[in-house]
């Protein structure tokens, strides 16, 4: 027989997995001495968190691996240093759909990236040496306009999103380009 009890003791089961698996799920953070740390954000009119898109890279300021760039949270309502890892379920939203290495050189390098949120607007990241530093940026045409993408501002409403907004400095660092993508 299925009481009341058995049902609250079955829903919390069910939620302490779900809470589980989705902690066990995101990877813990780690940043290499050579990474760059900030290549472009989302954010949100929800809350002041943004999600921040980084790249692993190695001594020669290469990307390492087969996918190198990556998303964290920055909790700023949490305090201005907290970052923690996606979850699995926030993947969906915030995580990136394809990435391909398309150079990895003696100084630097670069990948192609699609998000989840945008499939079809590709972003370049390209990677180069300066000096003993590495420096990264993310290349993603706006309005027409070949820029350095910097935010992405994500304008929901009750059920799913109401606008996306694409921010980026043209590459000859004249002007901010917006571009308003509606769904």
């Amino acid at each position: 027989m299925v009481t009341w009890r058995s049902r609250i003791a079955s829903g919390a089961t069910l939620l302490a997995t779900s809470l589980l698996s989705a902690a066990v799920a995101a990877e813990p953070l780690h940043f290499g001495p050579h990474d760059v740390t900030e290549l472009f954000s989302i954010s949100k009119s929800e809350n002041k968190n943004e999600v921040v898109y980084a790249v692993h890279l190695d001594e020669r300021c290469a990307p390492v691996g087969e996918t190198p760039v990556f998303a964290f949270w920055r909790m700023h309502e949490k305090g201005p240093a907290s970052i923690e890892p996606l979850l699995a379920r926030e993947e969906a939203a915030y995580g990136i759909a394809s990435e391909h290495v398309l150079a990895n050189g003696a100084d630097g390098g670069s990948v192609d990236v699609a998000l989840r949120a945008l499939p079809k607007r590709h972003i370049v990241v390209k990677t180069q040496s300066q000096g003993k530093a590495c420096r990264a940026w993310s290349a993603l045409p706006i309005a027409g306009t070949d820029t350095y993408v910097y935010n992405i501002f994500v304008k929901l409403k009750t059920l799913g999103v109401d606008y996306i907004l694409l921010s980026g400095w043209s590459t000859d660092g004249s002007r901010v380009i917006h571009e308003k993508v509606e769904r």
